[in-house]
């Protein structure tokens, strides 16, 4: 049977593959959105109104599929993490508890809350994560000119 820690972890990671999964389709719907506008676009009398509201379709959907490629990217670090996998130091796929607050090092999710507690799913390039990293419970680190104490590492 799974812990609590371990049900945390596995509900955060399935929360974190939601909000890729909620990135991609909302991409996917602004990508779509944005080529049948360009495709709509009527030849006027006016040759420039049509090529400029082509040209801005075109760019819209451009910045979409940077956005779709981020979001990939997003995807396959959540790939490389096994939830159910116990971690003893800080590194992609634990959860941290520490004097600052709790930290699932992931992606960055933003906040999610679990039983009521809040956590910060967190990329593990993001400052926070990059103090703590390799660190284990019971030894502090430095973030912002603060020492943050880590108190579990899960």
């Amino acid at each position: 049977m799974a812990s609590p820690s371990e049900l945390t972890k596995q509900t955060l990671y399935a929360r974190c593959q939601t909000y890729v999964q909620d990135r991609l389709t909302a991409i996917q719907a602004a990508i779509d959105a944005a080529q049948e506008s360009a495709n709509s676009e009527t030849k006027s009398s006016a040759g420039d109104k049509y090529e400029t509201g082509r040209a801005m379709a075109q760019n819209e959907r451009d910045r979409n599929l940077v956005q779709l490629q981020q979001a990939r990217q997003l995807q396959g670090e959540l790939l490389r993490i096994d939830p159910a996998r116990p971690c003893d130091s800080v590194h992609p796929g634990a959860l941290v508890h520490t004097s600052m607050g709790r930290f699932f090092i992931s992606i960055s999710a933003g906040q999610l809350t679990v039983d009521g507690v809040d956590y910060f799913a967190v990329s593990a390039a993001a400052p926070v994560a990059a103090a703590l990293s390799g660190r284990r419970a019971g030894e502090e680190a430095l973030f912002n000119g603060k020492s943050v104490r880590i108190e579990a590492v899960l």
